[in-house]
């Protein structure tokens, strides 16, 4: 038992079993005293604690767990860096890792595959959003629970476990199966490397084979670099077209081949879930084979330990569209019998060129001839054979360059003209010790390499802070082989240690000038790209690579905005008729893509008063270019509309009801408002010089005008009881317009007709006098009598029913 199993950590947690031993850490299963759970404690190792590096590792995975909330991705619930014991407590996970059950399956069915795919591609999205790159991500560090569901987890930590996790540096980056390139000759890493893990893990679901493996780690590192993944349906030729194309875009040697970030890829396999003939024919990939695959339905065996299918569900849509295509083939029997006829001809005439273009490139078969005891060199230079011949060297015979055996034998049977036929040819070539090379410098190592007769070698420097830089830390084939003169050696030499690396800062929404500042004050060069974005015109989006990113002093390119993603609030103004005196109810209406719908405006209007239905419409971001609104009015369709918020645009769709719509004439109500208001102009009329220069006459002039606007002044008491129906005081419309053109008809005459007397000459002092003293009288018999309204205190309201009128 190990020195942890049944103690207490910090009075809380309960140790009961050791469940994981990794490289720099140990876990275990323990109970949770205070939150009553269970939880898992990964506990740094003893021989660890001194080493600043492997602390610095430990606490960043704690760091970086802590920041990311994802379904996908382990919990972490507590941490402790003490001096005797360094420990994080997290998740505790019911399960068994990817590996392990790629262990039970050989090869797991694709949609299964494409499922467990699809979360842990959401789990690295979500932390590569964060600015935190796993660098480690392998089917080891992927839990699988019983319903399916993944958890991704070692999140942060670069584990060293000689063989398998070590990379040529020496520094623990990640297991060399599973590592992209540019991380096995310790380059610089972004999301793409995790990008290229995915690949790697999505290629052994779907073979139940590593894509690259060796004897060695470094023969491993060395693929990776070099060598181009076996196609996956060469193994498993039930995977479909566009998944291997998927799967082997991520696994691209070159960083900008692959996606450009896990959203992207998820992006390829949702567009493959709708519908699995999907190619995608990326430039890069040679169309093998014309036949599309469609997936049958099926059960996979029952493993040791079989997660619930639940990722059965996405492709549920696939089946129903199968079954739903059978059910409409009914055809009507007269249109059977001619596309009967029509096809029994076309196919007649098909069979003619085909057997025609069939003759035409029709190869020939022949006797497979005797090449044995015939120089190699006699038959690749025979330009009458139409072979392909592959030369296979061998050490026994007895003439140097002649053939010893074939492959199939001659008179076995006939085959095509460009058939391939293996030829066995004893070349006499002695294979040679690979001698000694490392620790030794390169020059050195490649003439020991020429001194024993190797012709050809490759260098791959890598970065070491364990040798020198200009030494050999290792070689593929290994030191002490066997090998032909002409095997290509690969020297594994050190770089010497990585340049300082800087971590790259956020300067996200600063001006470019301001990040490019701030950027080349650290020492990194920069370089500006524009990107489409919502962002305003010249702010920063990001960098590339992501901040976060320790890096050495190099190029960073700084993404800047082009503003063409942004998307501006429209004013959408209903077109009401101007003359409508009636009040309408409108109500304006956005449809949303997902059926639902939201009101903008309700109200009800009078358009003749000058009133407008309309709404301001914000677009959600750069999601949606276009929404689409329904005005109704009166409960009816009025119009529909769509804006485009990308080019600031509002075109109408329908307004079919608009050319049934007639304007009413003005109702009952409109009339006594307009009354009023003519009433009141006319008795606040304070000058009236245009019909006298005499004050006493234009006094006299008001007071009569006053006593026929107090006449119809009941029109005020009418107007504020008004409910929307005739009132009983008033009579009916017609009553009413009546009244009205009475009223105008008895003050316009009575102007018309007035005449004024000129006063003379000697009267105007006095008139002026009297005049003064004539409105002074008014005024003050005004304010005592209630049936006389003056100019100060009269006032016709039709929305105001606090004032009284002395009635007709």
């Amino acid at each position: 038992m190990d020195k942890y199993t049944g103690k207490r950590l910090d009075g809380r947690y309960e140790i009961q079993e050791l469940i994981g031993v990794g490289g720099m850490a140990m876990v275990y299963k323990a109970h949770d005293n205070i939150d009553d759970k269970t939880v898992a404690i990964k506990i740094l190792k003893d021989e660890f604690l001194g080493n600043e590096e492997f602390i610095r590792r430990f606490k960043n995975e704690s760091k970086a767990i802590a920041v990311l909330s994802h379904p996908n991705i382990v919990k972490v619930y507590d941490v402790s860096f003490g001096d005797r014991i360094q420990y994080i407590v997290m998740e505790y996970i019911d399960g068994i890792t990817l590996k392990e059950y790629i262990g039970q399956q050989n090869a797991i069915p694709w949609k299964e595959a494409v499922h467990f795919t699809v979360q842990i591609l959401q789990a690295l999205q979500h932390a590569h959003e964060k600015g935190i790159i796993h660098r480690d991500v392998k089917p080891q560090n992927i839990m699988l629970l019983q319903d399916g569901t993944i958890k991704v987890t070692d999140f942060g930590i670069a584990r060293i476990n000689d063989g398998e996790t070590r990379t040529m540096t020496n520094k623990a980056i990640g297991s060399v199966h599973y590592i992209a390139p540019e991380q096995a000759k310790g380059g610089v890493t972004d999301g793409k490397a995790d990008i290229y893990s995915v690949g790697v893990m999505l290629y052994e679901m779907l073979t139940g084979k590593l894509p690259f493996d060796a004897d060695s780690a470094v023969s491993v590192a060395i693929m990776q670099l070099q060598n181009e993944p076996k196609p996956l349906r060469e193994i498993n030729e039930s995977v479909p077209e566009g998944l291997e194309e998927i799967t082997l875009r991520a696994m691209r040697k070159e960083p900008r081949e692959r996606y450009e970030s896990a959203k992207e890829m998820l992006e390829a396999i949702e567009l493959f879930r709708k519908d699995p003939t999907t190619r995608f024919n990326y430039n890069y990939f040679v169309d093998r084979a014309p036949t599309k695959y469609i997936e049958s339905v099926g059960t996979a065996a029952v493993p040791v330990q079989q997660p619930a299918a639940s990722y059965a569900a996405d492709f549920s849509a696939l089946d129903e569209e199968v079954s739903s295509s059978r059910s409409k083939t009914v055809v009507k029997w007269i249109t059977i019998l001619v596309s009967i006829t029509v096809l029994a001809a076309f196919i007649f005439f098909f069979v003619l060129i085909v057997q025609n273009i069939a003759k035409k490139n029709e190869v020939e078969t022949v006797d497979v001839p005797n090449f044995v005891g015939m120089s190699i060199d006699e038959v690749q230079n025979n330009k009458s054979y139409k072979f392909n011949f592959k030369i296979i060297d061998t050490n026994q015979g007895t003439t140097v360059n002649a053939v010893t055996a074939q492959d199939p034998e001659s008179g076995t049977k006939k085959i095509k003209e460009n058939a391939t036929i293996k030829l066995t040819v004893y070349t006499n070539k002695k294979k040679v010790e690979v001698p000694k090379v490392k620790n030794y410098n390169d020059q050195k190592a490649i003439e020991k390499l020429t001194d024993k007769g190797f012709t050809s070698y490759d260098v791959q420097k890598v970065y070491s802070t364990d040798v020198a830089a200009g030494y050999v830390m290792d070689c593929s084939p290994q030191e002490g082989t066997d090998q032909y003169p002409d095997t290509t050696i690969t020297l594994i030499v050190s770089a010497g240690a990585a340049p300082e690396q800087i971590e790259i800062p956020s300067v996200a929404g600063l001006s470019f000038d301001k990040a490019k500042s701030n950027l080349e004050a650290l020492g990194f060069k920069t370089e500006k790209a524009m990107i489409a974005s919502a962002l305003e015109p010249g702010i920063v989006v990001g960098t590339d690579p992501l901040p976060g990113n320790k890096l050495t002093k190099r190029k960073i390119t700084i993404q800047v905005s082009d503003g063409s993603k942004i998307r501006r609030s429209v004013e959408y103004i209903v077109n009401l008729p101007e003359d409508e005196y009636a009040e309408m109810a409108v109500q304006i209406i956005q449809n949303n893509a997902d059926g639902t719908n939201v009101i903008l405006f309700d109200n009800k209007i009078v358009p003749a008063t000058g009133a407008e239905a309309k709404t301001t419409v914000a677009p959600d971001g750069a999601v949606n270019d276009k929404k689409k609104l329904t005005t109704m009015v009166n409960g009816m369709k009025w119009e529909t509309a769509t804006i485009d918020f990308k080019e600031q645009t509002i075109s109408i769709q329908d307004a079919s009801y608009k050319t049934k719509y007639k304007v009413k004439q003005p109702a009952f109500k409109d009339y006594k408002t307009q009354l009023c208001n003519i009433l009141n102009a006319y008795a606040n009329n304070t000058d009236y010089t245009q019909y006298s220069s005499n004050a006493t006459t234009r006094a006299t002039l008001r007071e009569y005008v006053f006593s026929i606007v107090n006449e119809y002044a009941y029109f005020d008491r009418t107007i504020n009881d008004y409910t929307g129906k005739i009132m009983d005081t008033v009579g009916d419309e017609s009553e009413i317009k009546e009244v009205y053109d009475e009223a105008i008809e008895r003050i316009d005459t009575f102007l018309a007709s007035f005449v004024d007397d000129e006063p003379s000459e000697d009267e105007s002092s006095e008139e002026s006098s009297e005049d003064e003293s004539s409105e002074e009288s008014f005024e003050e018999s005004s304010e005592e009598s209630v049936d006389e309204p003056t100019e100060a205190s009269f006032e016709v309201t039709p929305d105001d029913g606090s004032s009284e009128s002395t009635g007709r």
